[in-house]
């Protein structure tokens, strides 16, 4: 079978035979789960760099021990495997949620009181975990919510949420706890969150495997990756994915600088990533309340120009307020077009490597929205909104190449 039919057949590879628990009550525990793992994952590289900063450690220690935690995520892929291979997922991505923990824990009690390799190495083990704690989850959810497409798209919007939450929550509380308390009560409080969520996973409804009992039938991740690149709607999700979240990474970097240009203290930037995370958050509302309709394909298209459309007004706004607004504007559009990119995962990956396809795209966005910040750092210093209009101008490239390459595959399908 070809990967392009192989794609458009998935959701009816599970369909034939629903785990028993499926539907609201494993969507909220699914929801509860995933919220207090994305937590953990969200505010872990902020508590190392506190924890570093605070005890007097140079800013370079910071960054390379926050960095053990980013830069493993590119290993997410070759840990996938054993999710597709596994007999019960939910007990590989509960085992990293507790190992998660247990690094982390250990990472932060031995800094200061062992060789900072060892730290490193603990670290790097809980960046390894990371992606089994993201996209490994997400590889669960159309299993346990069902067949039905708008049922899907509405638990894609819980999904994009825990994300949002993740994202907002765990740098926030890691902030409160290291002011209240210490920057390592706060990362053991990520810990503990981390380890509940194991609990919350293994409570999900059983899916059965992929495989159905055919393990040779799991792709290996090169043969994975390379899946992706020849699959059309596959290849168009990564690379679209990975340019907005390298436009995107670059909103909290101008959004200090910005505040110089429009006048204002630099302690409101807050105010402005505070809007763009609302945003997040108010878009994921949107999405389960109102699903999203049509094929993924077209939609992370379109979605992809509205996340232009968000950048475009951050970079035009003349004033602090429209600079908020056009912040959570562009973070409303952007979750928007994070619930398409799940629905293509979701809908276009084959069952045999469904959890790989999730991780790979997860993996890449990572590593490309760390590209995205570190681009934006050196522009700014070149024009603050410079970030601004090379990143809607990357999308709007990309967009046209996807729309591009899908006329040129319609008018292939035509002639054959």
């Amino acid at each position: 079978m070809n990967p392009q039919n192989a794609a458009s057949t998935t959701p009816r590879s599970w369909e034939a035979s629903p785990p028993p628990g499926r539907g609201v009550g494993g969507l909220v525990r699914y929801v509860v789960a995933a919220a207090l793992a994305r937590t953990a994952d969200g505010g872990a590289v902020v508590a190392v760099v506190l924890l570093v900063t605070s005890s007097g450690g140079s800013g370079t220690l910071a960054g390379v021990l926050g960095a053990c935690i980013t830069a493993p995520h590119l290993l997410g892929p070759f840990v996938a495997r054993t999710l597709d291979l596994a007999r019960d997922g939910r007990k590989v991505i509960a085992a990293a949620c507790l190992l998660y923990a247990t690094a982390l824990t250990a990472g932060v009690l031995t800094y200061g009181h062992s060789p900072v390799a060892l730290t490193a190495l603990l670290l790097a083990t809980v960046g390894a975990c990371g992606p089994l704690l993201t996209g490994g989850i997400s590889s669960r959810l159309p299993a346990i919510v069902g067949p039905e497409l708008r049922t899907q798209r509405r638990a894609q919007g819980w999904d994009v949420a825990t994300y949002g939450i993740g994202g907002t929550v765990g740098p926030s509380l890691v902030a409160a706890l290291s002011g209240w308390v210490s920057p390592t009560a706060a990362a053991l409080a990520l810990a503990l969150g981390a380890a509940t969520a194991a609990g919350g996973v293994l409570l999900l409804p059983l899916t059965p495997p992929s495989h159905g009992g055919d393990r040779a039938a799991i792709l290996k991740p090169g043969a994975t990756l390379a899946l992706i690149a020849r699959t059309g709607r596959l290849r168009r999700t990564v690379y679209l994915t990975m340019v907005v979240a390298l436009s995107v990474a670059a909103l909290p970097i101008t959004a200090v600088h910005l505040t110089k240009i429009l006048g204002i203290e630099p302690a409101t930037a807050a105010l402005l990533t505070a809007a763009y995370g609302l945003g997040n958050l108010t878009g994921s509302i949107a999405v389960m309340t109102l699903p999203l309709t049509g094929a993924p394909d077209r939609l992370m298209r379109r979605l992809a120009l509205g996340v232009v459309a968000g950048l475009l007004t951050v970079t035009v706004s003349p004033a602090f307020a429209v600079s908020v607004a056009a912040y959570a504007l562009t973070g409303i559009l952007n979750s928007f077009f994070f619930a398409s990119t799940l629905a293509a995962r979701t809908e276009y990956a084959p069952s045999g490597a469904r959890g790989q396809v999730f991780i790979w795209v997860a993996a890449l966005k990572i590593t490309s929205g760390s590209a995205g910040t570190a681009l934006a750092g050196s522009l700014t210093g070149v024009s603050v909104r410079l970030p601004l209009v090379v990143g809607l101008l990357a999308v709007s490239v990309a967009v046209a190449a996807a729309t591009a390459e899908t006329r040129f595959a319609r008018a292939d399908e035509k002639d054959s």
